[in-house]
């Protein structure tokens, strides 16, 4: 993946809202079964079938969650992720008819939570389902609403849902449980070990080097590699909310740059706004190694492993050369 350097910016993230013809088929898709469902986002679905000859029906609000919980479940299980497009602000997303079918028809349904899709919890809400399971990854890791939502960032938060998921279709689909466990340690040991182990290289070689930032998605993954953020939490709570950076904010990070405070400058390429590009241009300028990261899964079609492992060998190529270790 080489994201352009500088995307068309994102527009300022609003307030979620659905839109009215969205919230009347929400309204009547409680009545919509199962067999019903024909969704037009079917990113990182499984075959159907197994030993069982059960399928469990799964709802991801966004692709990086449903990439995981695909293959945690196999044969077993059909995905369907509702942001699939690299191009979607989460934050802003607005259901369609077609997801509130979806939504309808699930018997699990992972969403994040901690106000990243609040959306998705009024289609849960609408959408009762009867015996339906629900995971909402904020809940699971503890962090509450107020708190950084980009749990997929954090390496040990993404390990507490691999755990969740599989406990949660062993309960769901009792007869497969052997084959769930199975998937699960094949999916830990062998699909993660390039990301498990960029993680621990990158922690081991390179822990306490300062890096800035362009927003709070880079925060937990900073903290989980054991880099030092320097960027003020203020400047990129505000940069992912879509709110205005403070003057003083902006200083500090223009001081940080030219004074090579910071060893890494690592930013969101989805949501390049002139601030953003600003300060990529002034890393540039004085010798500071950029790194990108993305919001969703890009391209669409990757798998959660290939997309993190991608941008971890971009932020371990960026401070090799900025320590030349």
């Amino acid at each position: 993946m080489s994201p352009a350097a500088f995307p068309s910016p994102r527009s300022v993230r609003r307030p979620v809202r659905i839109a009215l013809g969205a919230a009347m088929a929400v309204a009547t898709a409680a009545t919509v079964t199962a067999c019903s469902t024909s969704p037009a986002k079917t990113g990182n679905t499984a075959a159907t079938g197994g030993g069982s000859g059960k399928t469990i029906q799964v709802v991801a609000g966004e692709n990086f969650w449903g990439s995981i919980a695909s293959q945690l479940g196999g044969s077993h299980v059909k995905v369907t992720s509702i942001i699939t497009n690299p191009d979607t602000d989460p934050h802003d997303y607005e259901p369609t008819a077609a997801d509130a079918r979806t939504v309808a028809g699930a018997q699990y349904a992972i969403v994040n939570g901690i106000g990243y899709d609040a959306w998705a919890d009024k289609l849960l809400a609408s959408n009762p389902g009867s015996g339906r399971t629900e995971l909402k990854v904020g809940d699971l890791v503890g962090v509450k609403p107020g708190g950084n939502p980009h749990r997929w960032y954090s390496p040990a938060d993404v390990h507490k849902v691999i755990e969740k998921i599989t406990a949660d279709y062993k309960k769901l689909d009792p007869a497969d449980a052997a084959s769930f466990d199975q998937q699960k340690t094949t999916f830990e040991t062998k699909t993660l070990a390039g990301y498990n182990k960029l993680i621990a290289d990158i922690k081991a070689k390179y822990a306490g080097t300062p890096i800035g930032a362009s927003e709070s998605i880079v925060t937990p993954l900073s903290d989980g590699l054991g880099l030092k953020m320097l960027t003020p939490e203020t400047f990129l709570d505000a940069m992912s909310e879509g709110t205005d950076p403070t003057a003083k904010d902006k200083a500090t990070i223009d001081d940080q740059i030219k004074n090579k405070q910071i060893k890494v400058y690592v930013y969101n390429s989805q949501n390049s706004t002139p601030d953003v590009q600003a300060q990529v241009k002034a890393a540039k300028a004085a010798g500071i190694p950029v790194a990108t990261v993305t919001e969703t899964l890009a391209p669409a079609g990757a798998t959660f492993q290939q997309w993190q492992t991608t941008q971890l060998q971009g932020i371990e190529q960026a401070l090799a050369k900025a320590t030349g270790k």
